[in-house]
C-alpha cells in the first residue's frame, strides 16, 4: 500500500502516515472548512490499509494542539477504525497522545479516547 502524505497547513493538519513501516502521524492543527471533504479519503485509506494487514503492530502518532467539533467527530470515526482493528488483533495498536504539559483541553480529548476505545493502547506524552 501506497504511503500517504498531506503537508499541514494554516487550518489543517499534516498526515504522515507511513503504511510500509505501520507508522502514522498526525500533528498541527485541524479546523479545516470542510472536514468531511478534507478527512473522507484519510479514512478510506487507513480504513484499505488496516484491512490489508494480518496482525501487525500500528503506531499512531497523535501531535494536534487544537481540532474543532467537525473534526473531533472524523477523529472518533478514524478511532473507530483503529479500535476495531485492535479488537480482533490484540495489543495491535498504540496510541501515542502528545499535548503540551499545560494543555487540559487536549489530554482530556485523549483520556476521552481511552475509555471509549479500550482496544486500542493509549500512551499519553505531555510535551514542554
Amino acid at each position: 500500500m501506497t504511503d500517504l502524505y498531506m503537508a499541514g497547513s494554516a487550518d489543517t493538519p499534516e498526515i504522515d502516515f507511513k503504511f510500509s513501516s505501520n507508522t502514522l502521524e498526525m500533528s498541527g492543527e485541524a479546523y479545516p472548512e470542510n472536514g468531511v471533504e478534507f478527512f473522507l479519503p484519510v479514512l478510506k485509506q487507513l480504513q484499505a490499509y488496516l484491512k490489508s494487514l494480518t496482525g501487525d503492530s500500528v503506531e499512531f502518532n497523535f501531535k494536534l494542539t487544537y481540532f474543532n467539533s467537525v473534526s473531533t467527530k472524523i477523529l472518533y470515526s478514524l478511532f473507530e477504525l483503529l479500535n476495531e482493528y485492535a479488537k480482533s488483533n490484540p495489543d495491535s495498536v498504540k496510541l501515542n497522545w502528545f499535548h503540551d504539559e499545560d494543555d487540559d483541553t487536549i489530554l482530556s480529548f485523549g483520556l476521552d479516547i481511552q475509555e471509549d476505545f479500550p482496544w486500542i493502547d493509549f500512551n499519553a506524552i505531555a510535551v514542554a
